[in-house]
């Protein structure tokens, strides 16, 4: 798949590619409850939950490849360079990722889900620039950050003012180390795909991980019960989630500062959060003029980071 460099540069491309890939990030949450509920799979049930993800994220690599073949023209293969990029993708962005945030999926409300996963945005600023040495960590970066941040927190409120602390490990403590692992996969995803095409990895690295998920898990006994066409429709519906968001945020980290990206992770929880209040009718919350002001921090703090006077390498 060729893109071109200086259009996928483009401030108004990413920042509507990057908002898409939120959203659909943000309904994901809503629509596992919903998976769980509908394929009786129990918050304890940790089998059920491994194989659940595997039937999507295998799923979903294929799509992934069937759809990147079809833009590129021919089909898109995995080359021996590549192999140990994928397997590295797999055990990040898909295995741990995804073990801890279907385990946290179980034990937390998904409004809190979305507000937890907002730390990714965090991760991976940090981890490309500290870590990976990516790109400079500089305050323009924190002011941005900080801003989202407080949106999210302002948005998790409960409706006395008052900020809920209601966490268990098993719950909003595993959502933060799935968005830790997530940061890790932004900073190689961006690193890999100097030389690698983002959208085959992408493909590959979700049929690898999902593919043993979903084998050891069955081995060990996990199971879904029958739920008809409604629950093949959700899997599928959850596996396009997997595919177009991650192939997004893929290219564009390809072409783009990890935190350019990334920092639109904090509309993740914006949107997650109106989906609870939406479909799951979660109670004590409400959108309103807080919610509003929610997104107003966390536009401004993508202004900051995105429209700032870029600091000199």
């Amino acid at each position: 798949m060729d893109f071109n460099e200086k259009t996928m540069q483009k401030t108004t491309l990413v920042v509507g590619l990057a908002i898409l890939a939120n959203l659909l990030w943000g309904s994901a949450a809503t629509a596992i409850k919903t998976g769980y509920a509908l394929f009786q799979v129990s918050s304890d049930d940790m089998l059920s939950q491994l194989y659940f993800a595997g039937i999507r994220f295998l799923l979903a690599g294929i799509l992934t490849i069937i759809i990147g073949s079809f833009i590129n023209g021919r089909p898109l293969l995995p080359t021996k360079s590549s192999l140990p990029k994928i397997c590295v993708l797999a055990l990040f962005q898909t295995v741990i990722q995804y073990i801890f945030y279907y385990m946290g999926c179980a034990h937390a409300s998904g409004t809190n889900v979305a507000i937890a996963t907002s730390t990714g945005a965090f991760f991976s600023i940090l981890i490309s620039s500290l870590l990976f040495r990516q790109e400079r960590l500089n305050a323009r970066k924190l002011l941005g950050c900080a801003m989202g941040f407080v949106g999210v927190v302002l948005i998790n409120l409960s409706t006395d003012g008052g900020l809920s602390l209601n966490t268990s490990l098993a719950g909003e403590g595993a959502i933060i180390l799935s968005s830790c692992a997530f940061g890790f996969s932004n900073a190689f995803t961006k690193s890999y795909s100097r030389t690698e095409n983002p959208v085959m990895l992408c493909g590959y690295q979700f049929i690898l991980g999902g593919g043993l998920m979903l084998v050891g898990s069955r081995l060990c006994g996990g199971a879904l019960a029958s739920a008809g066409v409604g629950g093949g429709l959700l899997i599928v519906y959850l596996a396009m989630v997997s595919a177009v968001a991650f192939s997004i945020t893929s290219v564009l980290m390809k072409y783009n500062p990890v935190s350019k990206v990334s920092v639109f992770g904090f509309f993740n929880p914006i949107f997650g959060v109106s989906l609870s209040i939406l479909i799951l009718r979660e109670s004590g919350r409400e959108f309103g003029l807080r919610g509003l002001a929610a997104l107003a921090l966390v536009c401004a703090g993508v202004f900051i980071v995105n429209y700032g006077k870029p600091a000199k390498e």
